[in-house]
């Protein structure tokens, strides 16, 4: 079943002026309580069907199509948007998508398919850290809020200006630009996992007037945006001075009103938010937000457009035996048109703005076989409690006793402009309170006045959360994806082997810890400085380890690692720092050592030692007698030698200490030895 019971409608008076058949036309129609006739609205509708309110699931993809028709965003709402521009220049793709065709409070959050990401002040997407690999900003998003003077995106003009310039400003549009550049073909699937972006935000839509203080201000206040809708060129077409605002002020302060929900926490009775195009059908589009926020719109003797709030009124009009004459009462106990449960479905902030249901209203299995529910559904409703009440609502209109009336008309009687009435008819009402559901016709020839409606509790809209509001089901829990897992315990040693010629060459040995069998790994090495770029090389399916090329001897290098799957790669672990050793033994040490102060200057003496690893040797000098914080002075290259001699100019005067360190190839050191004090000059 339908939530049917729950279409708001419009009490007009007996006068058919140019305003009611405009109200009656904008989605008010009669409520459908036990068969009652369809209104004139929903004929015209049928004759003219225009495209029905969006769900939260329709707003999921960005459209991509010509001219579509102008989106409206009310309240909070998450959504895709309409491409107007989609070019790429030296590898760099270029998106404008307008999600509202007006100006908006402001873009909350964004997501690139179902991940929210992260901006950096300039729109650089930080996180998720795909989207920002290894240091590298691949994707920037900017907005545009839909000002009437609006500016161009000045990275769309300067690369393609040809096609877009400083006049494609998209005044009263409000947009985002995209901007997507190239991934290398290796990173392609983990910088972008699920292809090209797509785009989607939450966003704080369109600035609603307030007659409560006469300003416009965004809001989430659903009887606001009733009003806006009456009087906007998307709804009624009406203006401000043809609404009756004292109605319309106290059902935006009852849409305000606070309430508890089943947490204990504090809401506003009626508050939501939803979005639609400017060719929805006016009619379906007023009917969601009457039915969320309980309003029934309707004309008031002055012409003017009035609304009874969603709340209880203690009726002011009381009916009798004398004034009724004719009365039927249907107790509705048939189970054809009663319900045991309501369910509910709304629009969840908590799971992104999808669509979810909510708890079940009632027991539908008490005592039968099968169940007999109805279901109510607003797209308007973002909050569990709201949905909850509204349940409630259908379930005591959907089983309460209907009555139609006929009674005497009396101008100081007049019911044609109540929601709620009393009806005083004993044995079978002796003091009931009636919610009026139809529309009041008003007979001038024979002075009746005729209307059907529902006996309800005077505590219609009383709920107990703690009691009455039961738990929502779990949301979906969106795995964000990870990707190749990051390897763990890396690790690099230094290895030689001898290759042709008989002489020794070094390499990196890389390991790290097994994960998966179906993992391969890539090491990446180059040098500290001097680079000329990175080398790497991919390990075999299941190993866990891998070596690296030849190694320039003596020379630092940096080394990290990282996974691959399904085309896919890991981050990089952090470097490990290296210095490539061919030789890894020390020559012998340095003898005959001496030095012999001078001006400014000594003089180094030493023998080499007899060592076919010999290289060089490296000359030090301190102020102190300790090889600690010793500052290099001079390398002394060649051959081993016994006469072996190094003068190192430019000392201070002053007692110093020389020290001498035998060093292969590799820059493998023998032990130090010193050369005892000197006097410099």
């Amino acid at each position: 079943m339908t939530g049917l019971e729950l279409i708001p409608l419009i009490v007009s008076s007996a006068a058919t002026t140019v305003a009611a058949a405009n109200a009656l036309y904008l989605g008010t129609a009669a409520l459908l309580y036990g068969g009652l006739t369809v209104g004139l609205g929903l004929v015209s509708r049928a004759l003219t069907p225009k495209p029905s309110v969006p769900k939260p699931e329709d707003g999921t993809y960005n459209l991509k199509q010509s001219v579509p028709s102008l989106p409206i965003v009310l309240g909070r709402v998450k959504k895709a948007g309409d491409y107007v521009f989609l070019e790429q220049s030296n590898g760099v793709a270029y998106h404008i998508i307008v999600h509202a065709g007006h100006r908006v409070q402001g873009y909350v959050k964004h997501y690139l398919h179902d991940e929210e990401v992260v901006l950096s002040g300039s729109g650089v997407v930080l996180q998720p850290d795909h989207f920002h690999d290894d240091g590298d900003d691949y994707i920037v998003i900017n907005t545009r809020l839909g000002l009437p003077a609006e500016t161009a995106y000045g990275d769309v003009v300067s690369q393609l200006s040809s096609i877009w310039t400083t006049n494609h400003r998209g005044d009263g549009l409000a947009s985002i630009m995209m901007r997507c550049a190239t991934a290398p073909s290796k990173d392609y699937l983990k910088i972008y996992p699920n292809q090209m972006p797509e785009h989607s935000a939450v966003i704080d839509g369109m600035r609603l007037y307030d007659p409560r203080t006469g300003l416009t201000a965004f809001s989430v206040n659903l009887a606001l945006m009733r009003l806006w809708h009456l009087t906007s060129p998307y709804g009624g077409k009406l203006s401000i001075d043809d609404m009756h605002l004292p109605d319309w002020i106290n059902a935006a302060n009852v849409c305000s009103q606070t309430v508890t929900n089943r947490s204990g926490g504090s809401e506003s009775r009626y508050e939501g938010g939803m979005w639609f195009r400017a060719n929805s059908d006016p009619i379906e589009v007023g009917r969601t937000l009457d039915q969320a926020a309980e309003l029934v719109v309707y004309e008031r003797p002055d012409g003017k457009i009035g609304v009874h709030a969603g709340e209880y009124v203690e009726p002011t009009v009381t009916l009798t035996r004398n004034e009724i004459i004719s009365f039927g009462l249907n107790t509705n106990v048939d189970p054809a048109t009663t319900v045991l449960a309501v369910r509910g479905r709304f629009t969840d902030p908590g799971d992104i703005y999808n669509t979810n249901d909510a708890a079940i209203y009632g027991n539908p299995y008490v005592g039968e076989d099968t169940e007999r529910t109805l279901t109510v559904e607003n797209v308007a409703v973002q909050s569990h409690n709201h949905i909850q009440r509204l349940q409630k609502l259908a379930y005591i209109r959907r089983n309460g006793a209907r009555v139609s009336i006929t009674a005497h008309y009396d101008a100081d009687n007049d019911v044609a402009y109540h929601r709620f009435i009393r009806v005083q008819y004993s044995p079978k009402l002796s003091d009931a309170v009636i919610e009026i559901t139809s529309k009041v016709t008003i007979s001038l020839r024979d002075m009746t006045v005729s209307f059907s409606g529902i006996v309800v509790p005077s505590g219609l809209y009383d709920f107990n959360a703690a009691t009455e509001e039961g738990e929502p089901g779990a949301s979906i829990v969106i795995i964000t994806p990870t990707g190749a897992p990051v390897p763990v315990n890396f690790d690099v040693v230094i290895q030689t082997e001898v290759v042709s010629g008989g002489s020794t060459a070094a390499y990196a040995l890389a390991s790290w810890d097994l994960v998966s069998p179906s993992l391969t790994y890539e090491l990446e090495w180059e040098k500290t400085s001097g680079s000329t770029g990175p080398q790497s090389v991919v390990s075999t399916a299941g190993e866990t380890q891998v070596r690296s090329g030849y190694l320039a001897d003596g020379t630092q290098y940096k080394f990290r690692l990282r996974s691959w799957s399904g085309g896919a790669s890991s981050a990089w672990t952090a470097y490990e720092i290296r210095t490539a050793t061919a030789d890894p033994a020390a020559p012998g040490v340095v003898t005959g050592v001496s030095a012999t102060g001078g001006v400014g200057q000594v003089t180094l003496n030493w023998t080499a030692p007899n060592s076919a690893n010999y290289s060089a040797a490296r000359c030090y000098i301190n102020t102190v007698n300790t090889f600690s914080g010793a500052t290099l002075a001079a390398t002394e290259y060649g051959a081993p030698s016994s006469a072996d001699s190094r003068n190192v100019t430019g000392l201070t005067a002053g007692v110093k200490y020389g020290f001498i360190e035998a060093i292969n190839a590799s820059g493998v050191a023998a032990a130090p030895v010193a050369t005892g004090a000197f006097t410099v000059t």
